[in-house]
Parts: C-alpha cells; sequence; structure tokens
C-alpha cells in the first residue's frame, strides 16, 4: 500500500513537472511568433524600468536625515521621523482635505461631462458637423496649462467675460474677483480642467461605441424606440465596461489635484483652499532643502493611490464581477 501511495505521489510530482514544461515550450513560441511585438515595445519597458522602477531606490532617503554633501548612503539613519513630523503637521492634513475636495470633484465632473459629450458626438449624424466640434474639444488639451490659466484668469477677472455677462443679466450688482473667493476655488478648478480635457477624454468612449453593432439601433427603430431611449437602452449598457475600467485606473489619481494648475491659479486669499498635497510637498519640502520630508510626503501619496486602486477594483470585482486585473 505504502509503495503504490509512493508511486503515486511520483506520478503525480512527474505529471506537474511536464505541464510546467509544456506551458513555459507555449509561452516561449508565442513569444517567438510575436517577436516584432515584442521588439516594438521593448523600448518603452526599457524606459518604464529606467524612469518609473530604477528611482524607487531613492525613496530610502525618507528614512534618512540626506544631506546632498554626503548623499544617500552616508547620510544618517533617523527612521520614520520624517513620517511622525508629516503625520503631526496640521496643514498637512488641510491639503489632504483640499486635494480630496478638487480631485474628487474633477473625478465626477470629468466622467459626466466626458460621457455625456461622447454620447452627444455619436448622434450627430452630419460628418463635417461632427468632426468640427470633436476637433475643437480636443483642442484645449493639447494647450499647456500655462496658456490655459492665462485665458481662465482673464475671463474670471473682475472685468472678464463672467463678469460682464453676470452684470448684463442683472445676476450680480457689481464685478466679482471669482478667482479670490475661497469657497469657488474647488468649483473653478473642476471646471476649468473640463473645459480643457473634456474633448480628449470623450475619445475613449467614442471609440467604444463604434463597436457597438449598428443592427441593435436597428432593431429598437423598427420597435419604435426613440433616440434617447436607443442612447439609454443600447449605447450607455454598451460602455459600461470601459467606464468601470476607467473609474478603477482614474481612482489612483484621487490624491492627484493637478500640480501645474492649482500652482499657476491659486493665490493667497486662497490659501486655505488651494494649498493641495502636491504643493505642500512643494513649498514645505524642496525650497527648504527638506529633500526627506518632501519623500516621506510622496510615499505617503503613492501609497494610498495605490490602495484606492486596488480597493476600487476589489469593489467592482464583487459588485458586478469585472474588474481591470
Amino acid at each position: 500500500m505504502a509503495f503504490t501511495d509512493a508511486r503515486v505521489e511520483v506520478l503525480s510530482e512527474e505529471k506537474m513537472v511536464n505541464s510546467k514544461r509544456d506551458k513555459r515550450k507555449k509561452f516561449y513560441k508565442k513569444l517567438a511568433q510575436q517577436k516584432e511585438l515584442v521588439f516594438i515595445v521593448l523600448p518603452f519597458l526599457v524606459l518604464l524600468i529606467i524612469f518609473s522602477y530604477v528611482p524607487l531606490w531613492g525613496w530610502i532617503i525618507a528614512f534618512k536625515n540626506f544631506n546632498p554633501a554626503f548623499g544617500i548612503n552616508k547620510s544618517p539613519w533617523v527612521g520614520l521621523e520624517n513620517f511622525k513630523m508629516l503625520f503631526e503637521d496640521p496643514t498637512f492634513y488641510q491639503s489632504i482635505r483640499n486635494t480630496l475636495g478638487i480631485s474628487i470633484l474633477k473625478y465626477f465632473l470629468g466622467f459626466f461631462s466626458s460621457i455625456t459629450l461622447a454620447v452627444l458626438i455619436n448622434e450627430v449624424r452630419n460628418v463635417k458637423f461632427k468632426r468640427t466640434v470633436q476637433t475643437i474639444s480636443y483642442l484645449p488639451h493639447f494647450v499647456s496649462w500655462v496658456v490655459a490659466a492665462s485665458i481662465v484668469l482673464d475671463v474670471l477677472s473682475p472685468n472678464g467675460v463672467v463678469n460682464q455677462l453676470f452684470l448684463k443679466l442683472h445676476i450680480i450688482k457689481q464685478s466679482i474677483n471669482f478667482i479670490g473667493v475661497p469657497h469657488l476655488f474647488w468649483p473653478l478648478m473642476a471646471l476649468s480642467d473640463m473645459w480643457k480635457e473634456v474633448g480628449w477624454n470623450s475619445i475613449i468612449y467614442l471609440a467604444a461605441m463604434t463597436a457597438i453593432d449598428s443592427e441593435l439601433y436597428e432593431a429598437a427603430s423598427i420597435d419604435g424606440a426613440g433616440r434617447i431611449r436607443r442612447i439609454f437602452s443600447i449605447t450607455l449598457p454598451s460602455i459600461v465596461p470601459t467606464i468601470k475600467i476607467l473609474l478603477i485606473l482614474n481612482a489612483g489619481w484621487i490624491l492627484n489635484a493637478g500640480f501645474e494648475q492649482v500652482f499657476l491659479l491659486s493665490n493667497p486669499m486662497v490659501i486655505d483652499y488651494s494649498q493641495t498635497l502636491e504643493l505642500y510637498v512643494y513649498n514645505y519640502g524642496i525650497p527648504m532643502g527638506r529633500f526627506s520630508f518632501a519623500t516621506a510626503a510622496g510615499i505617503f501619496n503613492s501609497v494610498v493611490s495605490l490602495a484606492m486602486v486596488t480597493l476600487a477594483n476589489r469593489i467592482s470585482k464583487t459588485l458586478s464581477g469585472e474588474s481591470a486585473f
């Protein structure tokens, strides 16, 4: 009996080894068949490793009192002291509040606006008008925030277009410096980001809509479904998987409110609402030479972002069975 069990165990191990060997052969065979694609991807993989993974070694300075004169290796260890100072600073929590406020507004407003624009463009039947609208909506994405911020500041200034329009319509009695009103700063960041990125973000939804079978629309029309009904019964349900994947991936940017935009549009009058985590790192870390402190804040940002992506993916997988990974 013992001999039989031992023989079965040996056969099982041999079968497992053979299975692994077969899988390895299939992998290398498939790799050889797709060698052109591998060579195309290889340079980008090297760039990813050099610029995204190799610099992670620098995170070690978060646990040291880094001095550029001594270098990373010779700087003294301080353990978790930098993280302790970070979590004891009230301004740090204020910056997290501002970051979350701006990011969440951008997150949901950006999604709804880009999906709405994609649906509207998809419903346009005049090809020339459709392409014109697409081009106009894409253009702001290619404008740097330096130029875009100048446009926003000019439009929202006391003598700007918005104030002149509101005065003409008797909505306000006197000009308002919108960019200097603290409680308006978050919505203005979200709206200006929507104006700049809505066209670009709608591209992926338009691509998903092109994969929808046209026969579904024809069958719905025969059954008497109007345009609005077809949008809610065919178009939107068909792009739900794309929406879920993008929601999961963008959850990782929840602590990224956009450094350039906030830096260029903020001013001392709204500092309590404009100091995001990125500005906090810039103002309290780098100019003061507190490189270790700034790195600790950056690690916190990265860890939270990774946790958010994982959590969003797990929730999506639990609720709908669909996930990004």
